[in-house]
């Protein structure tokens, strides 16, 4: 992010970091000075382009709940060469890689870990990567701004659900998604494909702005998402947070923000035409990726399938030496999730776990 976003977010906390947290900030601090500073040279640089971009296709959209399979939706969809999307490098720095990619990435290869902290997934600049995070930097609302103040953030979700939002904050929503996409089309052409957990509450506000998006939904078993989301996050906070969380409100947060989700996706899908939106199961997605990509191009209108078959047959042969983590059930966790998750678990007929 650049300098004023930056500074913006740590004056919204009162400068509260965690001691042992310093030298963090202070690397940070350095390199928001850096892309304040190449933003405006790849602004100068690109103004004409930006200008006069191609049209693109309309977007689809991944969506589904951390840790429900997006990941490996977003992964299989880029097997398909008519489809382009925002890598990790573009959305740690979106204000400046059109001008910066190919040399950063290349000599800062040793940043990025081979695998993801939370699971066994590859990562890499070159990885495909959620844009919530390109957004977070350009300065809009974000519910991720959280990451780095865990402490002093509210239990609750801010701009998670965008209708929350005052009409100039929601505006300057908009006009950063834009601007984004605007970036990645001087980069590629081809149909973007966006995958972002935080979007799942944003499918009104998405469906309006795109008439003509498609809405690619992953569901999966609660009973395994919460856990796994809770994990997600204190990865996430050991990592990449200034203050210390000894994560006494982290369960409130993800419960609040699970319920909230949900509810606006609820909320929002009945004003989908039945061609924009398709649902798929992780079980579903894991036991047959073939067979639930195929339904998904036949549902959204994605295209010839035929072209993508051979790829992802391959990655799907390949597939099947990955493992997942696994979890025992802590029944206090089992009963909570059974009482607040009670409309996703009728919705899409997951059972609550048996003791033992």
């Amino acid at each position: 992010m650049p300098t004023g976003v930056w500074l913006d977010l740590v004056r919204e906390h009162g400068c509260r970091a965690s001691f042992t947290k310093w030298g963090l900030v202070a690397t940070v601090s350095m390199a928001t000075a850096f892309n304040s500073l190449m933003g405006s040279l790849s602004d100068a640089r690109f103004r004409r382009r930006l200008r006069d971009r191609p049209a693109t296709p309309p977007p689809l959209f991944i969506i589904g709940h951390w840790r429900s399979g997006t990941t490996m939706m977003h992964e299989l969809a880029m097997l398909d060469d008519r489809f382009c999307c925002p890598n990790t490098y573009e959305c740690f720095a979106p204000g400046h890689f059109l001008l910066t990619e190919d040399v950063l990435t290349r000599a800062l290869g040793w940043m990025i870990p081979s695998k993801r902290p939370m699971d066994d997934v590859a990562a890499g600049w070159s990885r495909p990567q959620e844009d919530e995070f390109a957004l977070m930097n350009l300065g809009a609302p974000s519910c991720y701004r959280r990451m780095a103040f865990p402490v002093t953030s509210p239990d609750r979700p801010e701009a998670l659900d965008l209708t929350t939002l005052s009409p100039a904050e929601l505006d300057r929503w908009k006009r950063a998604l834009h601007r984004f996409l605007d970036m990645l089309a001087v980069r590629d052409p081809r149909r973007p494909v966006l995958k972002s957990p935080p979007h799942t509450a944003r499918v009104g506000v998405l469906a309006e702005m795109f008439p003509e998006s498609r809405f690619l939904h992953v569901v999966r078993d609660p009973f395994v998402v919460i856990p796994s989301t809770l994990r997600l996050w204190k990865s996430l906070h050991d990592v990449q947070s200034l203050q210390v969380d000894r994560g006494e409100s982290l369960e409130r947060y993800v419960f609040a923000a699970f319920e909230e989700m949900h509810a606006a996706f609820e909320r929002d899908r009945a004003g989908l035409a039945p061609e924009r939106l398709h649902e798929v199961r992780y079980e579903d997605l894991v036991a047959d990726p073939v067979a639930a990509l195929e339904l998904s191009y036949e549902r959204l209108d994605l295209g010839d399938f035929a072209r993508l078959r051979p790829a992802l047959e391959q990655e799907a042969a390949s597939m099947k030496r990955y493992r997942t983590n696994t979890y025992r059930h802590d029944p206090r966790l089992v009963a909570e999730i059974a009482t607040r998750c009670r409309p996703f678990l009728d919705r899409y007929g997951y059972a609550v776990p048996t003791a033992g």
